[in-house]
């Protein structure tokens, strides 16, 4: 049927097709998967949610499709009560096997269809139909196919608390070692949010969970699905092709990747946000001012205050992991970093979950829009116990004029609060609790307005630097223990340097110092072509 075509939008839910959705070029990923194909590789493409793994998996199979015979399978169609036992899982396996190749609109060629009727029947009419049939006719298919069959499974976590499915990773597992005399699938590609190779199952009844180990036959996948920069520059140049918005596009693509780390989702949604939210609004923002830095901000501020799917299955889990609570708050609050290893199952499943990644060795908050929904839910959850919050929120008129911060003032009047609630609290209590303090003032300040976030490369437990983007305007500021004058002077430097990074003349510091002979307050310090502002409590 032909027809106007359709307008093309940003997509951010459920599969992206070419043909209606602006997308970043993916070739060289497909290309790193397929080696792994080429290869006869077993793997499981386990990425947390709405990392796009549908969609590649999709675009993987057209990609593959010369060479192999790709069935792609979806186990959320399978519904639980076909998991229940052996029988009732190979006959809706080998059922939904059958009408994937018989698909009317993508049918899959290259299969016997003798074996083909054998499975359908086996299934409709064996009431004894076991895994031991199913894959007697899968070897079969495989060993008849005109090329090599790759079997692909999307959202296998529905699948992974039964034993049925074990079961069914076993077989698969048992033939892959044998397949030298026994043909089966070339490879197999599962793909959830989980790493089944370290399922947790009851081995028998009333037994304490264990660690299993079905799919240990693996290999790794450790191809980078984030979106590079030039990727989304590409996505951008077809969206400015057809709109002619004007917008520097390498700008705008750096922005959103800088606070994404090229989360595909959060990617789609900036640009979403800004096509049909800023685009010709009126307000602030007009033409070619929303497809900008600052508005790549304006979208990040109005997608943290939101609710959607990511998000509230992210504070869903932080809600059932106390363990993982504890770790982020450590993480954002105290500046203590942790050395990344796979081995410790809090980290595992932090980074399984998506709210961290490894850089450098070291575990940190996978992206800034995650630290900023982080902060911003954190802190939420004390402002109605919190000093700070209270301080900052009385005293909010007077630190704004003509649509800027004052951050001078800010950090004069923290230093003053501070003083009269917090000096005679200890050092331990002002490590753990100051940035938090800091960050609790300034919250009411910006909120609805502006956001921040913190430079994860220059975050340690004794030094932190916030960024506050508020209307287009950015004030860097270094939160740091104090540790003597030579320390100081580093500092110094070091915020001149980050200053210099993102082209501003006016810095500010703020230090709590546990020296008895202090000089708390602010002072200005000229430092080469630039203005420092440091305040010490």
């Amino acid at each position: 049927m032909s027809g106007k075509p359709l307008k093309k939008n940003f997509n951010i839910t459920g599969l992206c097709l070419s043909d209606r959705h602006y997308m970043v070029n993916t070739e060289d990923k497909l290309a790193q998967i397929k080696k792994l194909v080429d290869d006869g590789d077993y793997f499981i493409m386990n990425r947390s949610r709405q990392y796009g793994k549908t969609t590649t998996l999709r675009l993987l199979a057209s990609y593959l499709k010369e060479e192999y015979i790709v069935i792609f399978l979806d186990f959320q169609k399978m519904d639980h009560t076909k998991f229940e036992t052996g029988q009732t899982f190979s006959q809706a396996f080998a059922e939904y096997f059958v009408k994937t190749v018989n698909n009317r609109r993508n049918p899959v060629e290259g299969l016997d269809e003798g074996v083909l009727e054998k499975l359908r029947a086996g299934a409709c009419t064996n009431p004894a139909f076991s895994q031991m049939e199913l894959f007697g006719c899968l070897i079969d298919l495989c060993d008849t196919a005109e090329k090599p069959v790759v079997l692909m499974i999307d959202e296998v976590d529905s699948a992974t608390n039964n034993q049925v499915f074990l079961d069914f990773l076993a077989q698969l597992r048992a033939y892959y070692l044998e397949r030298d005399i026994t043909p089966t699938f070339h490879s197999v590609i599962l793909a959830g949010v989980h790493d089944i190779r370290n399922l947790k199952r009851k081995i028998r009844p009333n037994e304490d969970h264990r660690i299993n180990s079905p799919w240990n036959i693996a290999t790794p996948f450790t191809v980078d699905m984030s979106l590079a920069e030039k990727g989304i520059e590409g996505m951008l140049v077809e969206y400015e092709g057809e709109h002619h918005t004007g917008m520097d596009v390498g700008t705008v693509a750096k922005e959103i990747r800088d606070y994404t780390s090229g989360y595909p989702y959060l990617v789609s949604l900036i640009c979403k946000t800004i096509d049909e939210e800023l685009q010709g609004e009126e307000g602030r923002l007009k033409g070619s001012a929303a497809w900008s830095a600052e508005g790549v901000s304006e979208a990040v501020k109005r997608i943290a205050m939101r609710q959607n799917t990511l998000f509230d299955s992210l504070t869903k889990r932080i809600k059932d992991y106390p363990e993982l609570r504890r770790i982020l708050n450590i993480i954002l609050f105290q500046g203590r970093s942790f050395s990344y290893t796979g081995l410790n199952e809090s980290l595992r499943m932090a980074e399984t979950l998506g709210f961290i990644k490894e850089k450098n060795g070291k575990a940190v908050i996978a992206n800034r829009i995650f630290e900023i929904v982080l902060y911003n839910l954190f802190t939420s959850e004390e402002e109605t116990q919190s000093l700070s919050y209270d301080a900052g929120s009385l005293m909010k008129n007077r630190f704004i004029g003509d649509g800027k911060l004052n951050m001078e003032l800010i950090l004069a009047k923290f230093v003053e609060h501070f003083h009269d609630v917090y000096s005679d609290k200890d050092e331990a209590f002002v490590e753990k609790q100051g940035r938090k303090l800091f960050l609790m003032y300034l919250k009411p300040i910006i909120n609805g307005v502006g956001n921040y976030y913190v430079e994860a490369e220059t975050r340690d437990a004794l030094r932190t630097d916030i960024i506050v983007d508020y209307l287009g305007q950015k004030y860097v500021v270094e939160l740091k223990i104090w540790h003597g004058e030579k320390y100081n002077e580093d500092g110094e430097k070091q915020l001149a340097e980050y200053l210099d990074r993102h082209r501003l003349k006016e810095g500010y510091l703020l230090t709590f110092n546990f020296n008895k002979q202090k000089e708390t307050g602010v002072k200005r310090v000229p430092y080469e072509d630039k203005m420092l502002i440091e305040a010490m409590v």
